[in-house]
């Protein structure tokens, strides 16, 4: 019995150490994120709160804000979301018509998610930009989030193998030497990291706050830049940090011969 209880509590002691080294993401992902004139005009969007490499998904209570920018005017859209589940959690969607050339900027703010096994709070600010009709600009808009990831190359219109840069910002300011974790979402399943250290892949980013990174297959590619926030909430009568993530979703298309 109790080689058994050792042998169970090895196990789980696995279990949870390998589960918890997986990477956290918000997820904002549109059904196109370049919309042309013979498309369909009606854009469908996914939110959820997933290990998008490992397709294990965590429950998404209704976000505290989901909104959409564009030339600078911000649209309420959280009154719009319709209850789904993805991954087999609680997640939500809605549907949002493009309208007129340019760029749009879907963001979410999630309520607090408690996490247990690294003992803190975690909030993503998670945003994508769709282009529409031709028209790319305002697609490196700052947007003034709490934390965010400030596009330096067209997060769309990219192939894969491309370099992608981004700036880090927390509270409108850059973060120098921020780490940023990267992981591809790999919605079939068909993707094999050959060992753990291939699941979420991590850049520095430079004294400037600027990172690069290339994407070495098409689909999407989360990045998500963490940082303690220096507010704390309470949990069992406990002060604990709040991780903020700026993570920002950008879709690398395959090359295309005629």
């Amino acid at each position: 019995m109790k080689f058994l209880n050792v042998i169970c509590s090895t196990v789980l002691m696995f279990f949870f150490s390998f589960g918890s080294s997986y990477a956290h993401f918000g997820m904002v992902i549109p059904s196109d994120n370049m919309v042309m004139q013979d498309d369909s005009k009606q854009v469908d969007i996914q939110l959820s709160f997933s290990h998008p490499f490992e397709i294990v998904g965590m429950p998404l209570v209704k976000p505290e804000k989901f909104f959409v920018v564009k030339d600078g005017k911000q649209q309420d859209l959280n009154g719009k979301l319709q209850a789904i589940k993805v991954m087999g959690h609680d997640a939500w969607k809605t549907g949002y018509a493009i309208k007129r050339p340019g760029a749009y900027a879907f963001v979410m703010e999630p309520k607090p998610y408690w996490e247990p096994a690294e003992d803190c709070f975690i909030v993503h600010y998670t945003k994508t930009i769709v282009a529409a009709f031709g028209d790319d600009e305002g697609w490196d808009s700052e947007l003034g989030l709490k934390t965010e990831i400030v596009p330096l190359s067209k997060p769309f219109g990219l192939y894969a193998g491309n370099v992608f840069q981004g700036i880090v910002k927390l509270d409108g300011k850059v973060v120098p030497y921020a780490e940023v974790e990267v992981e591809y979402y790999n919605k079939d399943k068909k993707a094999h990291a050959p060992t753990d250290y291939m699941v979420t892949q991590a850049v520095k980013a430079d004294g400037n706050g600027v990172f690069t990174y290339a994407a070495p297959i098409a689909g999407w590619w989360g990045f998500a830049a963490l940082n303690t926030s220096d507010a704390t909430m309470m949990q069992d009568n406990q002060e604990k940090d709040i991780e903020l993530g700026a993570v920002l979703w950008v879709k690398f298309e395959n090359w295309q011969e005629k």
